[in-house]
């Protein structure tokens, strides 16, 4: 037993040292990418909130020819509020040069007149690079995600590692959950260490297995087979394509409304909202007011890969769920409705994912609570670092003492 706790031991802090700074760079980046929207309508509160007129916001069609009037950017998506004193928001596709996407723009609901450019999505954009691949080269395609992969899973056996070597002989909640700061140095180390790890192993345990979810693909699949029992959810967030059915609609929906991209599948070429060539959205928005009416916050409109004349329609409701139509642009006939609310726990888990991962999908508590224990983590790695650092210095101390015994009792004379 002495042997394996030494063992636990040696590979416990040879972990933490190893992908301590990656963790701390993840969940520093993680803590801001948690808050992300609201630190973005803080600075962008000028731009979002418009004056309430007499008159009806635009329809869809006549914003986006409003928008197109005096930009020529193609547009992914558009994000429209149901509270009439907000702006929109179109979502502007990439360059083909560059392959960078411009920010988003706010634009007047009533009049299309564009207000401004989101100012955090690039500073945002960078925040989340950095947190999933680490800004190394290739992005997705590069070394940073099997690197932040790897820490994860180094995260998973620290967590396992810890909880066994700081379990108590004599079991107390004090010694669990209260730290001891009297005596400063290695002795408080320890107990920072130890004690704040107890208080947040539930939420990184939570973390890693849902932050796994985007550094392998088989991780993924497996969970999503074991979550869904086999359905399909639409457009993971690898980006690759679902599997579709008989009629060529996707089978289920992603895990974040947040990103904006087009679902996965089908072979037909993009087209930008309200350019030449692509459906009409007015029925398509007119016939998801008629079914979400009173129930949606906002609603973010796109045409979804495969057959052409559909329009896609996820919305974020007040409920906290996010929900998933497909409407035929012609005829404004809902040919596909997800209720996110209605799926069973698995399906609504796997699709949420992010959600998870933030904490969000556990209630008003669940960010504020991810968002301190992500802060927490450059504690880890300064108590760890410290700890190591005071451990050396003690065992050299302790070899330099035998030195100095053994050359006294040589120098001294024999009886």
């Amino acid at each position: 037993m002495r042997h394996l706790r030494a063992v636990l031991f040696q590979l416990h802090w040879l972990l933490g040292l190893g992908a301590g700074l990656i963790l701390t760079v993840a969940g520093v980046t993680g803590a801001l990418l948690s808050y992300e929207d609201a630190i973005g309508e803080a600075f962008d509160a000028d731009l979002i909130r418009v004056a309430r007129r007499a008159e009806d916001p635009l329809a869809p069609d006549a914003l986006l020819a409003r928008f197109h009037a005096q930009r020529s950017d193609p547009v992914a998506n558009l994000t429209l509020s149901a509270e009439a004193a907000t702006a929109a928001m179109v979502r502007l596709g990439r360059d083909p040069a560059t392959g960078l996407r411009p920010p988003s723009l706010y634009l007047d609901p009533y009049d299309g007149t564009v207000r401004g450019s989101a100012r955090t999505e690039e500073a945002f954009a960078t925040i989340r690079r950095l947190h999933r691949w680490l800004l190394l080269p290739g992005d997705g395609k590069g070394w940073g995600r099997p690197l932040t992969g790897a820490s994860v899973l180094a995260l998973l056996v620290l967590l396992c590692t810890g909880l066994y070597l700081r379990w108590p002989k004599v079991m107390s909640l004090r010694i669990w959950l209260k730290p001891h700061l009297r005596q400063w140095g290695r002795p408080t180390y320890w107990s920072l260490h130890a004690v704040a790890g107890t208080w947040v192993l539930p939420v990184y345990l939570v973390i890693a297995l849902s932050g796994l979810w985007w550094s392998f693909d088989g991780y993924r699949e497996v969970v999503t087979t074991l979550l869904t029992r086999g359905e399909t959810i639409t457009r993971m967030a690898d980006g690759k394509p679902p599997a579709t059915k008989a009629n060529g609609l996707p089978a289920g929906r992603r895990d974040s409304a947040t990103n904006g991209e087009a679902a996965g599948g089908g072979s037909r070429k993009e087209v930008g909202l309200g350019s030449a060539g692509a459906p009409s959205l007015d029925a398509a928005w007119a016939a998801f007011r008629t079914a979400q009416d009173g129930q949606f916050l906002r609603a973010t409109l796109l045409l979804p890969a495969g057959p052409a004349g559909l329009v896609r329609i996820r919305s974020e409701n007040r409920n906290g769920w996010r929900d998933d139509i497909r409407i035929e642009a012609t005829s404004g006939r809902i040919l596909m409705r997800e209720i996110g609310g209605e799926r069973p726990l698995g399906a609504r888990i796997a699709g949420n994912m992010l959600d998870v991962h933030s904490g969000r999908i556990f209630g008003l508590l669940g960010p504020p609570i991810f968002l301190v224990a992500a802060l927490l983590m450059p504690l880890f790695l300064v108590t760890g670092v410290l700890l190591y650092v005071g451990r050396r210095a003690a065992k050299a101390r302790r070899a330099q003492a035998g030195a100095g015994r053994t050359a006294t009792s040589a120098l001294s004379p024999r009886a």
